[in-house]
């Protein structure tokens, strides 16, 4: 029998989540996480699909190593092992792909040295991701392994949007441009907008707007991004529950010269103590809008600060591509937080977008309209599928010589 079962590993710094894939229908056979790895305290929650039966394992796991092999373990134990006959491959999630990588790429020796020359632009996630890599490899030689990138959906940017106003000699020697992350969420979205609008990609503009603790938007024309909200790092763009987003160049002078912090300490404050948290010490949207119920005016501040800078990116994007035919919600926030829809859309009549308060109040699973049929641009929510796009790019790619 043809294999065609693929893991995939999203490794962090200190976690790894994993849901292993049977692409013939693309369901879920297991998915899982193992978080606080190498520390004492380290947990691995794992869920068998087709039993139903969830395990959790609690006590130390010292290292990505012992947290796949654990893994493997539990896997092993469904039937379901990395040694099956059934395994084709196994794709990861990398954060940086830099403008070398434009596509899922089998992993060799010569990609992980690529990967390993960007950390310098994704110091917090590549050397992460490699880590997953290294260990897949060490565990399955004689499988293919793929890396899916995060830069790559936006590679098809133009290089107006891309570039950033400096000279470009010293952008090139720094590799300083605008790349873009979330892409394979941005990727997966569109495409299922297209789908519930019943068009083929190539025919629909959409304005994407991936909404978590961290946050991106994008701007997608005929199934290509040409701008988003990140930048070189994920820091650019969107408030979000953690991070600054955009923000005058001049204020890390400033904080540096006058208020005597040093480029650590300013880094440390524009990506963990900004965005939300750092506005009225909260990031989960969820107390936000209980703060704000209960009359918090820091935090209904915060949420205004948040939807201002929303919207703006949505008129931006709305004048980049001209013709918009589908606003879109996704992520942890954006599928769930109804609140944060209907003011993002308020005010958006002119520009044919608008909001139906009954449907934003439905919860589901389902990706969805929210708008009224009168609308001209239709408002939808879509729950994104990061882990299915990878697995789905994987097989697209080791599955043609299978």
């Amino acid at each position: 029998m043809t294999a065609t079962r693929v893991l995939v590993l999203n490794s962090g710094s200190s976690s790894l989540k994993y849901q292993l894939l049977d692409m013939r229908d693309a369901s879920r056979l297991a998915l899982g996480l193992v978080e606080r790895i190498g520390e004492q305290t380290s947990r691995l929650k794992h869920t068998c699909v087709g039993s139903g039966e969830t395990r959790e394992q609690n006590g130390p796991i010292a290292d990505h190593d012992a947290a796949l092999k654990a893994v493997a373990e539990e896997l092993a134990r469904d039937g379901i092992g990395l040694d099956s006959p059934d395994l084709l491959a196994i794709g990861h999630r990398v954060v940086h792909g830099g403008m070398f990588f434009t596509e899922p790429t089998v992993i060799d020796d010569s990609v992980i040295t690529e990967i390993e020359r960007l950390i310098p632009v994704a110091p917090l996630h590549n050397p992460a991701n490699l880590t997953g890599i290294r260990t897949a490899r060490a565990l399955r030689p004689d499988l293919p392994q793929v890396a899916v990138f995060d830069t790559a959906f936006h590679t098809t940017m133009p290089e107006s949007s891309a570039r950033y106003a400096i000279d470009p000699r010293l952008a090139d020697r720094y590799r300083v441009r605008r790349y873009g992350f979330h892409g394979t969420s941005h990727a997966y979205v569109s495409r299922e907008t297209a789908r519930l609008l019943g068009k083929d990609p190539a025919e629909v503009n959409v304005i994407v707007l991936h909404l978590g603790n961290g946050a991106s938007a994008s701007a997608v024309e005929r199934g290509r991004c040409v701008d988003t909200s990140m930048g070189l790092t994920p820091l650019e763009g969107l408030v979000m529950g953690t991070r600054s987003g955009d923000l005058d160049p001049a204020v890390i002078f400033h904080l540096a010269r006058v208020g005597g912090m040093s480029m650590d300490e300013i880094d440390t404050l524009l990506n963990k103590r900004s965005g939300l948290f750092g506005l009225c010490g909260d990031n989960d949207m969820r107390e936000i809008r209980r703060r704000i119920d209960e009359g918090d005016q820091e935090a209904a501040l915060a949420f205004d600060i948040y939807i201002h800078r929303l919207k703006k990116y949505i008129g931006a994007y709305y004048a980049v591509l001209g013709k918009v035919d589908a606003i879109v919600f996704t992520a942890g926030v954006g599928e769930n937080a109804a609140p944060v829809r209907q003011a993002a859309i308020a005010g958006l009549e002119g520009l044919g977008a608008a909001v139906d308060p009954e449907l934003n109040s439905v919860r589901g699973d389902e990706a969805r309209l929210i708008s009224p049929a009168s609308a001209r641009v239709a408002v939808a929510v879509v729950p994104t599928d990061e882990e299915l796009e990878i697995a789905t790019q994987t097989y697209a790619l080791v599955g043609k010589s299978n």
